[in-house]
């Protein structure tokens, strides 16, 4: 579950609190809240129970991974599979608090997270589905407070998906010897020696895609203060990229839980 790293709880958090907060108009029931957290965390974790059950034996072959439970047989796979079964059916439950619409969109993020771990054997753009998964509690968190879908959660649903796309993208480029060398499959490789650039436009996408969604709902200059906060901070990801280097790479996707928190902070901040 890696509960132990919760950097990936941390980075679905963000988003799902930026839809929170914007779908509630600054003030989330703590009901939906509460449930949101607590299925975050579930959902994060059954995420990496499926995603040590696909990469089982690709594992092995990384060095960053080839310590994981799975991969050395300290833990079984049978009991992975009921552990996941076990996350993916309390997650559900939680989701059963909530109205119809939204049980009807959590089939699809269960969709999203089981076929997620597997695309990396048939595309290079699993940073793409890893975007469409983890970005997926957004569009839930308008049908939560609105019962609708109105077009500016897409518009943060898609923004979800470019951020996701540029840190995983950062994240794969600490494994892409490896990759390269066992035929698994990422943006990182699909961009090659392009990676730092499309990293950057998608960066710039975003901010303007945030620039918009803030202009729709009317956000003062406390918003934007914090989105050129964020701005910096993709300015600072590009510097740690540049040559590279797994460490300074790792750097640069850890830097993202800084990046969702100020975006938050802005929304917080005018909307409160």
């Amino acid at each position: 579950m890696r509960l132990h790293k919760p950097i990936g709880i941390i980075l679905l958090f963000w988003p799902m609190m930026w839809a929170l907060w914007i779908a509630a108009n600054g003030t989330p029931p703590i009901k939906e809240l509460l449930i949101f957290t607590l299925g975050t965390i579930m959902m994060r974790s059954a995420g990496c129970v499926i995603n040590d059950i696909a990469d089982r034996k690709i594992d092995l072959h990384v060095e960053r991974t080839k310590e994981r439970p799975l991969t050395t047989g300290e833990v079984s796979l049978k009991e992975a599979l009921v552990l996941f079964i076990i996350l993916t059916l309390l997650s559900f439950l939680l989701v059963l608090l909530l109205n119809k619409m939204t049980i009807a969109m959590s089939f699809i993020a269960i969709a999203l997270a089981s076929i997620y771990p597997f695309c990396k054997r048939f595309t290079y753009l699993p940073q793409l589905f890893l975007g469409l998964a983890f970005g997926w509690a957004v569009p839930m968190a308008f049908t939560a407070i609105l019962n609708k879908l109105p077009f500016i959660a897409w518009l943060l649903y898609l923004a979800t998906i470019i951020i996701t796309i540029c840190y995983d993208t950062m994240y794969a480029m600490v494994d892409r010897d490896d990759d390269l060398k066992i035929g698994v499959k990422s943006t990182a490789i699909l961009f090659n020696r392009y990676d730092k650039i499309i990293i950057a436009v998608l960066q710039i996408i975003f901010i303007a895609l945030m620039i918009i969604i803030g202009a729709m709902m009317d956000m003062n200059i406390g918003y934007y203060s914090f989105l050129s906060a964020a701005a910096l901070l993709f300015i600072y990801q590009g510097y740690l990229i540049k040559d590279r280097d797994k460490k300074n790479c790792f750097r640069a996707f850890l830097n993202n839980h800084w990046t969702g928190m100020l975006i938050f902070s802005g929304i917080f901040l005018e909307l409160y």
